[in-house]
């Protein structure tokens, strides 16, 4: 039997082999966009380095943040000292029903009759992945799906993946800093019969642009005449303007227009439960019988991708949602998270005024959510971190969790330095 045999080079084991190993074809992979700017934020020594990168909310102190809610509702479901088996494989039945009432009301005909088939996804990135492999399955039309120009960045490898074909419509406008609607009628009225589109149901990213709900019922108009499939991504229900109801106003128009739509929803923003994974995945029917066929292959999908989602996230989801002391509880707090990062755009753009800018900053008040584009070139990013430690993704995109009121006028300083 032939020995392992190590050989020390430069300090490095090696083990040695006779023959080529079956990897020596893999390819370094380029590291991710945004964790390679939280490396290096992570090494800078200056004390008044901030890290705008990472799409997660943090307290005025700069601090991750669990929603006393969440505390609650935790602590509730330990006390009931459940098991640890499986959840069923479509996920905790509670769980799904939960979130369908939330996104699209507890009194929409879609609940009362049945015509939505609802999953348990894992957060918002696993159920359009579960969206994606569904619609390379069973989509009957061309296997191509349209995403807004920009989008998500994990949009594309979602997509392609899951073997879907990937193009673009036009949504923002980088000399306006803001939406580019009449570029975004062109190209929906340019694409096939039939095809698949994906809208951000609320606070666009990376751009933290939204459509006015004037403009979201011209889109409706306009996507119905072509007959296409809406895939709506919604992570930040109530994160936006702190109202549950208005920012799933989007979906619930679709629906009421009578669009079939599929929808992923995350709880990762809106109650700050990021390392729970929890999310749901929608497919809207015709029928109650259409309904449990496309429940039937959603789980044969889910049996060979991961078999079952996690509990605990859900849990609590649902333990939040069933109750209305902990839900109004809930949407007190998440109205208080909406506030803080309205405040903090306000501040920003006073920041830069008082600096004595003469740019146009009211893209950083129209733009809504956690996220704001701010028209920075990749220069400029590049300059506002060598010079002021302020870390930030090379598109220009800040995310606005990360300002507070001790770091707002040191970043107007530096945002104004690099851009005058």
């Amino acid at each position: 039997m032939q020995r392992n045999k190590f050989l020390k080079v430069f300090g490095t084991v090696r083990r040695v082999r006779n023959s080529s190993t079956w990897w020596q074809n893999v390819e370094q992979g380029p590291p991710d966009p945004i964790m390679g700017v939280v490396e290096a934020f992570k090494k800078d020594k200056n004390p008044k380095k901030v890290n705008l990168s990472v799409g997660a909310y943090r307290t005025d102190e700069g601090k991750p943040y669990v929603l006393p809610c969440v505390r609650k509702a935790e602590a509730l479901v330990i006390d009931k000292k459940l098991d640890k088996e499986y959840a069923p494989i479509q996920g905790i039945a509670e769980f799904n029903e939960q979130s369908a009432k939330l996104a699209f009301g507890s009194e929409s005909y879609i609940i009362q009759h049945g015509f939505n088939a609802t999953v348990q996804g894992l957060s918002g990135t696993g159920s359009l992945r579960m969206g994606a492999a569904f619609l390379a399955s069973f989509f009957p039309g061309p296997k191509v799906v349209y995403l807004p120009n920009p989008t998500w960045a994990n949009h594309t490898p979602i997509f392609k993946h899951s073997g879907l074909d990937l193009k673009t419509y036009k949504y923002y406008d980088p000399n306006s800093c803001s939406l580019d609607f009449c570029g975004m009628m062109e190209d929906i009225s340019n694409i096939p019969q039939k095809s698949i589109i994906l809208l951000h149901a609320i606070a666009h990213n990376p751009t933290g642009v939204d459509p006015s709900q004037e403009q979201w019922m011209e889109i409706s108009e306009a996507i119905k005449k072509k007959n296409l499939l809406v895939f709506f991504d919604m992570a930040y229900q109530g994160f936006v303007s702190g109202d549950l109801d208005a920012d799933a106003a989007s979906v619930r128009l679709f629906i009421d227009e009578c669009h079939p739509i599929l929808l992923a929803q995350s709880f990762a923003k809106n109650m700050g439960l990021y390392g729970e994974r929890a999310g749901a995945f929608t497919v809207i029917t015709d029928s109650k019988e259409e309904t449990a066929r496309v429940l039937s292959q959603l789980k044969i999908l889910i049996r060979a991708m991961y078999s079952n989602p996690p509990v605990h996230g859900a849990r609590i989801v649902a333990e939040i949602l069933k109750s209305p002391e902990l839900t109004c509880q809930w949407k007190d707090e998440l109205k208080g998270m909406a506030d803080r990062i309205m405040a903090m755009r306000k501040k920003l753009k006073q920041g830069l005024e008082k600096e004595g800018s003469t740019r146009n900053w009211d893209h950083i008040t129209n733009q809504r959510g956690m996220f704001c584009f701010t028209g920075l070139k990749p220069e400029q990013v590049k300059k506002l971190t060598a010079e002021f430690s302020i870390y930030l993704t090379m598109n220009g995109r800040i995310s606005i969790a990360g300002v507070g009121s001790k770091n707002v006028d040191y970043l107007a300083h530096a945002i104004h330095q690099v851009s005058k």
